[in-house]
C-alpha cells in the first residue's frame, strides 16, 4: 500500500491540470492574435463604411448663388471725374463773388437760391479781414468781433424762426450777417487813415449801418419769402451792425 505523501503520486496527478492550461493558452492566443485592439468599442458594419475616394489633385470650390454687384461710383472710376476738393469742402468761389456783389449793390435782383445756401467761408473771410483793419487802427477786438457776431447771429435766429413761414437754419442766418459786414470794413479802414467823431465821420457811419441793413434785410425777404416785411428785419439788423461800427468809431 503506497503512501499519501509519495511525491511521485503527487506529479501524477498534477501533470493533467497543468497540460489542459497550456492548451488553452495556446488555443486563445491562436484566436485573438489578429485581432486589432485599437478598434475595440468602434465596430461598423460592413456594410456602413464608405470606400475611399481616391484623390484627384482638384481644390473644391462651392458655387455662389447670389454674386453681389458691385457699387458704381457717383463721379466715376478715373481721378479726372472727382469733384474738386473745394467743391467737396463746400467752397465756391463764383457763389461767394456772386454774394459779395450783392452785397455791394444792394439795388441788385437778389438771387434767393444762392443766398439760401450754408457758406460760411465768405463770412469767415470777411470777419478777419474787419479785425485785422482795427487792428492796423490800434485796436485789439477780436474776441468782441466773434462774439458780438455769435450773439448776433443767434438773436436774428430766432426772430426769423418766429417771423417767417418757412423758418431759417442758424448758418443761413450767419452767412448772410457775415456776408452783410463788408461795408463796415470799408468803414474801419477809413478809421485807419481818418477819425470818425467828427460830423463827416457820425454821416458815413450812418452810411454805412444803413448800407449793412438795407442789405441784409433784402436778402432775408428774398431767401425766406417774407414780403412786406423788409423794415421789420432791417431794425435788429441795424442794431447789430450798430455795435459794430461803434467798435469801429471809438
Amino acid at each position: 500500500m503506497t503512501s499519501p505523501n509519495n511525491p511521485m503520486i503527487m506529479e501524477e496527478v498534477e501533470d493533467p491540470i497543468a497540460n489542459s492550461t497550456e492548451v488553452f493558452k495556446i488555443a486563445a492566443s491562436r484566436q485573438y492574435a489578429g485581432y486589432d485592439y485599437s478598434q475595440q468599442g468602434r465596430f461598423v458594419p460592413p456594410d456602413m463604411m464608405q470606400p475611399q475616394q481616391p484623390y484627384t489633385g482638384q481644390i473644391f470650390q462651392p458655387t455662389q448663388a447670389y454674386t453681389p454687384a458691385a457699387p458704381q461710383p457717383f463721379y466715376g472710376n478715373s481721378f479726372e471725374d472727382e469733384p474738386p476738393l473745394l467743391e467737396e469742402l463746400g467752397i465756391n468761389f463764383d457763389h461767394i463773388w456772386q454774394k459779395t456783389l450783392t452785397v455791394l449793390h444792394p439795388l441788385k435782383e437778389v438771387d434767393g437760391s444762392i443766398m439760401n445756401e450754408t457758406d460760411l467761408a465768405g463770412p469767415m473771410i470777411f470777419c478777419l479781414a474787419f479785425g485785422a483793419t482795427l487792428l492796423l487802427a490800434g485796436k485789439i477786438q477780436f474776441g468782441y468781433v466773434y462774439g458780438i457776431s455769435a450773439i448776433g447771429c443767434l438773436g436774428m435766429f430766432c426772430l426769423l424762426n418766429l417771423m417767417s413761414m418757412t423758418g431759417v437754419s442758424f448758418g443761413c442766418v450767419a452767412s448772410v450777417l457775415g456776408y452783410c459786414l463788408l461795408p463796415m470794413i470799408l468803414l474801419s479802414s477809413f478809421a485807419v487813415i481818418f477819425s470818425l467823431q467828427g460830423m463827416l465821420g457820425i454821416i458815413l457811419t450812418a452810411g454805412i449801418i444803413g448800407w449793412c441793413s438795407f442789405s441784409a434785410s433784402k436778402i432775408f425777404i428774398s431767401a425766406l419769402a417774407m414780403e412786406r416785411q423788409q423794415l421789420l428785419v432791417a431794425y435788429p439788423c441795424a442794431l447789430l451792425y450798430g455795435v459794430f461800427a461803434l467798435i469801429s468809431v471809438f
